[in-house]
């Protein structure tokens, strides 16, 4: 009997053990979601946006003065040619001098005629709305060739990357250029860093609205659930995206500061 005993409470100590290794590692898999589609809308014809009279221009097409490497802060040391600035893959994200609560922003950008890959690995980049840190830390609303591309819809052109896809696709083909409005509502927080108040980012693609004002459940995680920590005004982060596409190209980029 004793025997037994032992037996069984040796099962009963071991039980939660066990039960812990049948428990996954999490994946990138387990945040991507492939359905429903995104319903395709062709956009109008203008891109392009003067800047406003209170306006910071971050880029004019003529030096990315206002940006620099995220690594080590040095210069950006992206490409800057004929009023265009594109990606240096090898050197990394960049991300703008000036901090910025809540603003509005306008960019434009172009993906490559001559793209190559498909998926995540076809034309990836990603506007960062607010930059918390090393390396794709911050809250990302994704660029990337959607132009007939199928990928995950949380992980297509507008969206909230792994947390909302956009509301449409109104992506051109590569080689054209495409506009990005955002409006970005800080997330606020209390005395001990609690979370009083969540990020809210309203964004257009080419004029078509893609994110309604919709209520952020975090920063960005390529692995996981999103979740908040504390920070007041971040830059604005522009990502080089490792995959082995063509880089893509950025002009007339300019930010209203909202506070």
């Amino acid at each position: 009997m004793k025997s037994i005993l032992r037996g069984t409470s040796l099962l009963l100590v071991l039980a939660p053990f066990a039960a812990m290794a049948q428990v996954a590692k999490p994946k990138p898999e387990d945040t991507e979601v492939w359905s429903p589609a995104v319903p395709v809308v062709t956009p109008g014809k203008s891109e392009t946006a003067s800047p406003p009279s209170d306006a910071i221009v971050l880029f004019d097409g003529t030096s990315l003065d206002q940006w620099v490497n995220v690594k080590d802060g040095a210069a950006a040391g992206w490409t800057v040619a004929d009023g265009i600035a594109t990606v240096a893959k090898d050197k990394g994200n960049i991300q703008t001098r000036r901090s910025f609560g809540s603003y509005q922003l306008h960019l434009e950008y172009r993906i490559p005629a001559n793209v190559t890959g498909t998926g995540q690995a076809r034309g990836n980049s990603g506007l960062f709305l607010a930059s918390t840190g090393a390396g794709d830390t911050g809250y990302e609303l994704q660029i990337l060739d959607s132009y007939k591309n199928d990928t995950y819809v949380n992980g297509q052109a507008g969206a909230v990357y792994k947390q909302f896809p956009p509301l449409a696709n109104p992506v051109r083909k590569p080689g054209e250029w495409q506009s990005v409005d955002v409006v970005w509502d800080k997330p606020t927080f209390d005395a001990k860093g609690t979370l009083k108040t969540p990020a809210h980012v309203t964004a257009f693609i080419n004029g078509v609205l893609v994110q309604d004002h919709v209520s952020l459940l975090g920063e960005t995680l390529y692995i996981g659930k999103p979740s908040y920590k504390t920070y007041d005004r971040a830059p604005i982060k522009l990502q080089a995206h490792g995959d082995p596409s063509p880089p893509i190209s950025y002009r007339n980029i300019w930010v209203r500061d909202l506070g």
